[in-house]
């Protein structure tokens, strides 16, 4: 069978391309997936107890722009929901990301109140602070509270997260949960804040279900590459694995989960709550706030960082850092050398850390910019 695109993958970036290839160009587009699901990592599933549960750590939806909104709604009805975020931090559990209202949580207030006209002095009201860049503050006070947030809500979390100091990270990753000037406490900020009605899965099948697409799946593409006729090939694995590791391996942080389903109805005060001091996990999530459906049980989900190993887990957030960034160099090198026949495109082929709403802008664009001219 002859197929105009072959696309490796099918987590969000390759769903959203085999859409819009087969119902805007009404090109045939084959689907070659490793796992046994479509999704990716935002892939959720019905337990035995009727709880929707993510398979691979919570996945909630936000974004700002109104096109990737507007787009996705062709696929799913959205059920309105806000994450909170709660962390346990000198045995108190105070609102994360780390906010005014922590700040009276945890000090006497007097002093919290002192703190917090310090904040709004140097910073104002409604101000998103990286942790670092606070740190950099020399008045007196606000130093000790830096220090303060920086050993017990980020230091030990991102050394069990990404087995590295926040100093050693990219600041576009130790600044992906700031300081926020201000009482709101939901985690995201974002317009748009919701959860599929009927699961991420549902969506994404919703998306594929055209006659100019196919699927495979339990396959990896290398067993099915020379008995496939196809003209181009877009590919959303990792980017350092298509080239053999010919530049070395580009290193990620991998997550194992453990699930409990507890007889009873609730167990947390919120969906999350984050263990940056405590135990060898860094969150528990409760998996019925993500689609509200009752049930008289609930099933939580343990996250386990530990080091990516290929064959042995999977690979989640990649490492970066400006080693890593020079060793992609030599990989986007290549890529440029098959840009005529390969498309990469993804979280794994871009070696970035995106949100799901950003995997979906970037592969919007892609398609418009890159997958279209190619046909004309």
């Amino acid at each position: 069978m002859k197929f105009d695109w072959l696309i490796v993958g099918a987590g969000y970036s390759a769903c959203v391309l085999a859409e819009r290839i087969a119902t805007q160009l009404g090109l045939r587009v084959l689907i070659v997936e490793k796992r046994n699901h479509i999704g990716g990592n935002a892939y959720d599933y019905y337990n035995e107890h009727g709880i929707l549960v993510h398979k691979y750590g919570p996945h909630i939806f936000h974004t700002k722009s109104s096109k990737v909104w507007h787009y996705l709604s062709q696929f799913t009805e959205w059920r309105p929901y806000y994450h909170h975020v709660l962390g346990v931090v000198e045995g108190k559990k105070i609102p994360i990301p780390f906010n005014l209202n922590s700040l009276y949580d945890l000090f006497p207030p007097r002093y919290a109140e002192k703190l917090e006209d310090l904040l709004l002095e140097n910073f104002g009201f409604g101000v998103k602070v990286p942790i670092l860049k606070l740190r950099e503050n020399t008045n007196s006070s606000l130093d000790f509270l830096a220090n303060y947030i920086y050993e017990n809500v980020f230091l030990n979390y991102t050394l069990k997260q990404w087995g590295m100091k926040p100093e050693e990270l990219d600041k576009n990753v130790t600044g992906r949960v700031p300081i926020y000037i201000s009482r709101d406490n939901r985690y995201f900020q974002d317009p748009y804040q919701a959860m599929p009605k009927l699961g991420y899965t549902e969506m994404f099948s919703r998306m594929l279900f055209h006659p100019n697409i196919k699927l495979l799946l339990n396959t990896k593409y290398q067993e099915i590459i020379d008995d496939v006729k196809f003209d181009r090939l877009i590919y959303t694995g990792p980017i350092d694995e298509f080239f053999d590791y010919m530049h070395g391996e580009l290193p990620y942080r991998s997550l194992r989960f453990q699930f409990e389903t507890l007889d009873q109805e609730w167990y947390q005060e919120v969906c999350q709550v984050n263990y940056p001091n405590d135990y060898e996990i860094t969150r528990i999530t409760e998996q019925k706030y993500f689609s509200g459906h009752p049930s008289p049980k609930t099933t939580l989900v343990m996250e386990f960082p530990e080091a990516y190993v290929p064959g042995k887990n999977d690979p989640y957030y990649p490492i970066l850092n400006e080693a890593n960034r020079n060793r992609l160099s030599l990989y986007t090198s290549e890529v440029e050398k098959l840009k005529k026949s390969v498309c990469f495109v993804g979280r794994l082929a871009d070696y970035k850390y995106y949100d799901m709403d950003q995997a979906v802008l970037r592969a919007l664009h892609v398609f418009e910019k890159s997958v279209v001219n190619s046909t004309e």
